[in-house]
């Protein structure tokens, strides 16, 4: 019988309908702003006693809050009023100090059932939602000591192979190598040694109290050349941590000669997010110092571990390195078969292999350290001269072994780290070094939530026009098609449930430019229903039964509605693979709304007029 649907496809049509009204739910529900605590490590815990010290805190500033929570590893507060954030999180910050990070958020508010099905509104864009804005320094006088710190060593290999005696050669605080000779003759010699071996360094001859000295520094060519690689190897590293850290569509680009600016969409949980953003983690490989050795070639350190800190007490390494984690190529967590303990496999690549089993192999029986160096900021509060509190950053440096092993043989481009406390930690320190090491470290210079970039007026405009083109079309289909154009309204309806269904399942980000793929998906899916029912008016005048002409309309126009929306589709597939930011919302809302349209518009639209017309004795059609 013509234009009857069986009835498993009703059901499918209905159950799909019904999970787009389910999923798309929670964007109902506005979410809480909320103040986020954890622990600067992922192996540290949030008890009740710092929720409860941090709402005492609160309430003392006369800050309304409710709802705490935690999971253990990070607690949650929410607050009665969204402009009190930035307030109660500086008040929070002093009362528990520098071992915590504190972080704006937002506290979801969708039902428990619903968040038990996987229920979850739709992530906002930062022109829609504002986001937090991070500001970070490179310091790149740290990239140039370092750099200056390897050429030093360089030129006291150079020097030795060509047999000129030199008394020292140090780095002093003003990045410029100090090298001191026993006469003048000799310093000359050297002088010319390094200008053939190091062209890119400047000399300066110099005598101070008998003592022959040549002070070396890098270029100013040498200098900017440093601090443009370390710039842009940071960038890079940068977005390869956001990336890992699931971030939607964030941006992450350089400001002026030494600046990184990162925005994320949304206050999402920014705790984590500044945990291993703002944390410049690396590691160095050194031999442990041998018992005899000079205090000026070795340093002493204490262990990471508290336990082996008790039980070890502080360890003297070499001042000479092997090598960095800038040549780890991968890094995964795992456990060791033997003991079950966490453990982070690591991968060199080719030059990093080269230096270890070069320092290994003629070291096996000696131990190896493992220095984890973390890089952070910690505000300090002070009162000025008006007598408000001050926040002032101060730059930490923390230098601890994580591992002090035996070498049992020549290690080469795999091997791995052990000694760390648990699965979070070596999960925590695989992804920085995944990631890929910074080429210098980084300090949070500023941290603010900021507004929507377009303005709250663009955005009420483009919800306005989104409300008023679906509006106009539905009443222009239910004026000129009747009965035809409810079912079109109702499939269109539940097209945009479906969309909005759609992108909080996929975790897709609605950005203002979103909203005009929106608006154009309306468009199209009203369009694939008008050469639909333009083609039943063209089949009723060739003189077709009216069940006929509804049948053959349907058939006959799903070719050209398909044609029309493979071709959109790849269009928009082409600007979301090779566009970015905007551009990128905009794609994402249209093939979304390409495919929901055409389930709506073919399946939906004909589902309501078979139950309308289906079966029944139509002797004329209102269309």
């Amino acid at each position: 019988m013509l234009n009857r649907y069986p009835l498993w496809k009703y059901l499918l049509i209905l159950t799909i309908a019904i999970l787009g009204f389910i999923y798309s739910a929670p964007n109902l529900y506005a979410p809480d702003p909320a103040i986020q605590i954890s622990g600067q490590s992922s192996a540290m815990e949030i008890d009740q006693n710092i929720i409860t010290m941090a709402s005492k805190a609160l309430k003392e500033e006369g800050i309304e809050h409710f709802g705490e929570e935690s999971n253990g590893k990070a607690a949650l507060i929410r607050l009665a009023d969204a402009d009190q954030q930035l307030a109660a999180k500086e008040v929070i910050s002093r009362k528990l100090g520098h071992n915590y990070v504190v972080a704006l958020n937002l506290a979801p508010t969708t039902p428990e059932w619903l968040q038990s099905i996987g229920g979850s509104p739709m992530k906002l864009g930062l022109d829609l939602s504002g986001g937090v804005h991070f500001l970070l320094e490179v310091d790149t006088d740290s990239a140039i000591a370092k750099r200056l710190e390897t050429t030093s060593s360089s030129i006291k290999t150079a020097l030795r192979k060509a047999k000129l005696r030199y008394q020292s050669i140090k780095l002093n605080d003003d990045n410029v190598i100090v090298a001191r000779f026993k006469d003048a003759e000799t310093r000359d010699l050297a002088s010319g040694e390094i200008r053939g071996e190091f062209p890119d360094l400047q000399r300066l001859k110099a005598d101070e109290n008998g003592q022959f000295i040549l002070n070396i520094s890098m270029s100013e060519a040498s200098v900017r050349e440093i601090e443009r690689y370390a710039v842009s190897q940071n960038l890079t590293t940068l977005r390869n941590r956001v990336n890992e850290l699931g971030v939607s569509e964030p941006i992450v680009q350089s400001q002026g000669r030494n600046r990184i600016v990162v925005q994320l969409p949304g206050v999402q949980d920014t705790a984590e997010a500044k945990r291993i953003i703002g944390k410049t983690a690396n590691l160095e490989f050194r031999l442990e110092a041998k018992p005899n050795a000079l205090v000026a070639s070795k340093e002493s350190f204490e262990f990471r571990s508290e336990l082996d800190q008790r039980r070890f007490g502080n360890a003297w390494l070499e001042r000479k390195m092997i090598m960095s984690g800038d040549h780890v190529a991968n890094a995964q967590s795992s456990f060791d078969p033997e003991t079950s303990q966490p453990q982070v496999n690591i991968t060199l690549d080719s030059t990093g292999g080269t230096k270890m089993h070069r320092a290994t192999r003629s070291n096996v029986g000696r131990r190896m350290g493992v220095l984890f160096i973390e890089y952070r900021t910690r505000m300090d509060y002070s009162v000025n001269e008006l007598g408000e509190q001050v926040a002032t950053p101060v730059q930490l440096v923390e230098k601890k072994i994580i591992s002090l092993a035996t070498i049992q043989s020549a290690l080469g481009v795999q091997f791995r780290i052990t000694g760390l406390d648990n699965p979070a930690e070596a999960s925590e320190l695989a992804l920085l070094l995944r990631a890929g090491a910074l080429a210098a470290p980084m300090y949070f210079v500023e941290e603010r939530t900021i507004g929507p970039s377009l303005g709250a007026e663009n955005i009420e405009l483009g919800v306005t026009s989104v409300k008023i083109g679906l509006a106009m079309v539905l009443v222009f289909m239910l004026f000129y098609y009747r009965a035809f154009g409810l079912a079109a309204n109702v499939a269109l309806t539940v097209n945009l449930v479906l969309l909005v269904g759609a992108m909080s399942i996929l975790g897709a980000t609605l950005t203002l430019p979103g909203i005009a793929g929106i608006v154009l998906t309306v468009g199209m899916a009203v369009d694939a229903n008008v050469l639909i029912f333009s083609r039943i008016k063209e089949e009723l005048k060739n003189g077709l039964p009216p069940q006929s002409a509804i049948n053959s309309g349907f058939d006959r126009a799903f070719t050209t509605i398909l044609d029309a929306n493979i071709t959109t589709l790849i269009v928009a597939v082409i600007l979301y693979a090779i566009g970015s930011g905007p551009v990128q919302g905009f794609a994402v809302t249209l093939s979304i709304g390409i495919l929901t349209s055409m389930f709506t518009a073919i399946m939906g639209t004909r589902s309501l007029v078979n139950l309308i017309y289906g079966g029944r004795n139509v002797k004329k059609l209102w269309i």
